[in-house]
């Protein structure tokens, strides 16, 4: 009876038999088991709209998904400060290379580790997967101890609130403080142009030159139906009782008032010092105090905005489902894995062999 050796063909051991093996002692036998700790959590904000179903649910208490700060978690869970605040203190070197794990699949196994080693370790063991249709985010974290997948994914969740809130924070804070410094501004220009129009009021001895014009020329007005009234009756007077001794008062009472009557008119505009040239920089002081009043009023009804908008702008991660801890390994998947090696191995022999036997026939023929 022939040997086995001599029934199996060489390339079935090779291709199946021997992989099957390894496979087999691997995943029965040798391979660690793998805890698989799961997180859902959203971001929400007051200051988005609802769009989604789980918006809309949320939108029943004034928030929604915030979809940037959302992005900026996924970035953050898959970067390398991510790894670096979460191993502040040692936590996923403790729990990928423990010597409790298999050599081939703890961290530094065969290799030399190194960060960037670390790095791509730490992206196969965190999966971030962000639902774009309800806004939550699925995290989940795999460790080769229940309690360990746990810590550092509650880690990673808390890493992730502190980022959020940072980012809340520093958005608020730059809205306000563009707001209060285009307020502060705006208040130094009013009391600047109030100081200014009301310097020019004590050195020019005027609060309004309008109204002072209007009252010099009321007067002005009166010395002239004076005047007008005094040349009538000295017209009268000549005419009539030429010799009359209130001849020489009416004249010298003319002359008085057309004096002060062109006294007061150079007062009032055509003189370096009338109320005109004083009127015209009190009308500039003034439009330079009425314009800065408006602009401080507008900039503080953007500040009390900017307030508002700051309290539209928090965003917190608000937890759906806290991270797990598992009651049993999910990998690796034993007999699977035996039974896909096997499957492999036997598409391979069977393929190589079909090859073969073509080659065979090709240089036979």
């Amino acid at each position: 009876m022939p040997s086995i050796s001599k029934r199996v063909s060489p390339l079935f051991l090779a291709l199946v038999v021997v992989p099957t093996l390894l496979a087999a002692l691997y995943f029965l036998l040798l391979a660690s088991d793998v805890y698989v700790s799961e997180a859902r959590f959203v971001v929400r904000s007051p200051s988005k709209a609802a769009v989604t179903s789980l918006g809309q649910v949320l939108s029943g208490t004034g928030l929604s998904g915030a979809t940037e700060e959302s992005n900026a978690v996924v970035e953050y869970l898959e970067s390398r400060g991510a790894l670096a605040d979460a191993n502040r203190d040692g936590l996923l070197t403790r729990a990928y290379t423990a010597g409790s794990i298999f050599l081939l699949d703890r961290f530094g196994g065969l290799l030399p580790g190194n960060r960037e080693r670390f790095f791509d370790y730490y992206l196969g063991k965190v999966e971030v997967e962000p639902d774009t249709t309800t806004q939550v985010l699925h995290l989940s974290v795999s460790a080769f101890d229940p309690d360990q997948a746990r810590a550092i994914n509650e880690r990673l969740l808390e890493q992730s609130e502190a980022l959020v809130n940072r980012l809340s924070s520093r958005a608020r804070a730059d809205a306000l403080e563009v707001a209060e410094s285009d307020a502060r501004a705006a208040q130094e220009r009013a009391r600047t142009a109030a100081v200014r129009l009301a310097a020019y009021r004590n050195r020019a001895g005027i609060i309004d030159p309008e109204k002072e014009a209007e009252a010099r020329l009321q007067g002005i007005a009166k010395l002239d139906d004076e005047l007008v009234s005094a040349r009538t009756q000295l017209q009268q007077m000549e005419a009539f009782t030429p010799a009359a001794p209130q001849i020489p008062y009416l004249r010298t009472q003319i002359a008085g008032l057309e004096k002060e009557i062109a006294l007061r008119r150079s007062g009032v505009a055509g003189g370096r010092n009338s109320l005109s040239a004083a009127g015209a920089r009190y009308q500039l002081l003034q439009l330079d105090s009425e314009l800065a009043a408006k602009s401080l009023a507008a900039t503080l009804i953007s500040l009390q905005d900017a307030h508002a908008e700051a309290a539209r702008k928090r965003a917190y991660v608000e937890r759906i489902a806290a991270p797990s801890l598992p009651d049993y390994p999910i990998r690796p998947r034993r007999l699977g894995g035996v039974l896909a090696v096997f499957v492999l191995g036997l598409l391979g022999w069977g393929i190589l062999t079909i090859l073969l036997a073509g080659i065979r026939e090709h240089r036979e023929g």
